[in-house]
Parts: C-alpha cells; sequence; structure tokens
C-alpha cells in the first residue's frame, strides 16, 4: 500500500506514476461527498466515483488500471472530507498484489 500525498484544499489534481501508469488523480468535494477522477495517460478510468472509507474506487479490472484507489479514516470510520485530506483521511494506492 502506498500512501498518495493530498492537501487539506477542496479541490486538486496531481499527476503520480503508479506500477508504472502515468496517473492524473482529481479529488473534489461536492455538497453530496468527495468525488475522485482517475486518468490514465489522458484516458479516464474513472470518472465523479463518491469516495467512501475503505472502498475501493475503481474495482472492476476490465477497466485496464493495474491495482486500485481508497481513501482510509486513520481516526475512525467516516467518509473523507477536505479539511482532513493528507492527515486524516489517507489515499492509498494497493497494488495488485494486494487486492
Amino acid at each position: 500500500m502506498r500512501k498518495i500525498p493530498l492537501r487539506a484544499v477542496p479541490s486538486q489534481s496531481l499527476s503520480v506514476v503508479l506500477a508504472g501508469q502515468s496517473c492524473q488523480i482529481n479529488v473534489y468535494e461536492k455538497s453530496t461527498g468527495m468525488y475522485l477522477d482517475l486518468f490514465v495517460n489522458h484516458q479516464p478510468i474513472v470518472t465523479t466515483a463518491l469516495c467512501h472509507d475503505r472502498v475501493r474506487i475503481v474495482r472492476e479490472g476490465y477497466r485496464g488500471f493495474l491495482g486500485d484507489l481508497a481513501f482510509i479514516d486513520t481516526r475512525g470510520h467516516a467518509d473523507p472530507e477536505y479539511t482532513g485530506l493528507g492527515d486524516r483521511f489517507i489515499l492509498t494506492y494497493l497494488e495488485a498484489a494486494e487486492l
């Protein structure tokens, strides 16, 4: 499991290489919760995925993404909120062997 660094802001984008995959991740909060977009080589893998504590985001292998992403609440079992990103709510990358 690898931690992906996030800042405690309501909307952000970052680029990261995960298992050799060039990824862009967008994380943003709306009135209905925290959402995530994942692109690999500029191709969408998942968009507007509602994020929950300890629930994998990609889930389906047919999407072509090696591994998965999930948020973890380090102080309980709440769904992520931007004010706790990078501290209480950690975005993690799970390698294919960890699934």
